[in-house]
């Protein structure tokens, strides 16, 4: 089997990459693996077309990602204090596009990430960042459903 040294956990900042980050610690863990966190922030040039002016959605966008880092930097804090290497990474594009290069550009070996579970319209309408993911990705991909998992106390499930 290859060796898991690096570990992609792409997190969205909700409660549902809280659920996951405890199965992304235990396999960090067990493998001695760097964790790798990336946040992709939504790109806004689409409002172009409607007349909003470039210079406010840059602003608005820089703001989205300076916010970002800062989250992603307590969701760190709170959830990998005891992991020595903890990478962080925050980038604008397409979610799915932007993880796969991500993959390709730091090798990742392994990518933990969470489904939202969307069904019907939702998910035609808003796709699915794991689906796509999961089908393209050039590592191996772990996917977790939030919703299927025990309520975790404290850092770890036991």
């Amino acid at each position: 089997m290859k060796e898991i040294k690096r570990i992609l956990f792409p997190v969205d900042l909700s409660e549902v990459s809280e659920k996951i980050a405890p199965y992304v610690e235990t396999m960090a863990e067990k493998f001695d693996a760097e964790i790798h966190l990336l946040f992709v922030a939504r790109v806004f040039d689409y409002f172009v077309s409607i007349y909003v002016p470039h210079p406010s959605i840059d602003l608005f966008e820089e703001q989205v990602n300076e916010g970002a880092t800062k989250k992603l930097k307590e969701f760190k804090e709170n959830h990998f204090a005891g992991i020595s290497s903890v990478k962080t990474a925050v980038v604008s594009g397409d979610a799915a596009e932007r993880i796969l290069v991500y993959i390709q550009e730091e090798k990742i070996d392994l990518v933990i990430m969470g489904t939202h579970g969307r069904k019907g319209l939702d998910r035609v309408i808003f796709g699915s960042v794991a689906n796509s993911v999961s089908k393209m990705a050039a590592a191996p991909v772990l996917l977790i459903n939030p919703y299927r998992i025990p309520a975790i106390l404290g850092n770890k499930q036991k």
